[in-house]
């Protein structure tokens, strides 16, 4: 599947999803694209190389409204609880 956008993850979440972690929102810098809630994406360090796909469970307005926060927040911020990772590991490809 291509691509519909791009997570910009900081290095220690790089790190962390190639030990086979989640993608926590903490970990999320910025939001490239426009994608809905299960659509593919990228995820790529701040370098630019990608270093996974996964389906995202948030698109990428909220998606960019959560990044940097911790998943303790989403429901603050959005209004409305969602899943704790912005992509699961169950939903992940490390590249």
């Amino acid at each position: 599947l291509a691509p519909l956008g791009a997570l910009v993850v900081a290095a220690g979440a790089a790190r962390a999803l190639g030990r086979g972690s989640s993608l926590l929102p903490a970990g999320v810098r910025s939001v490239e694209g426009s994608f809905l809630r299960g659509d593919p994406v990228s995820v790529r360090d701040t370098e630019g190389r990608e270093v996974a796909r996964g389906l995202s469970a948030y698109d990428a307005a909220d998606a960019g409204r959560i990044a940097g926060h911790r998943s303790e927040e989403i429901e603050a911020i959005l209004g409305w609880r969602g899943r704790d990772e912005v992509v699961h590991r169950d939903d992940l490809v490390v590249l």
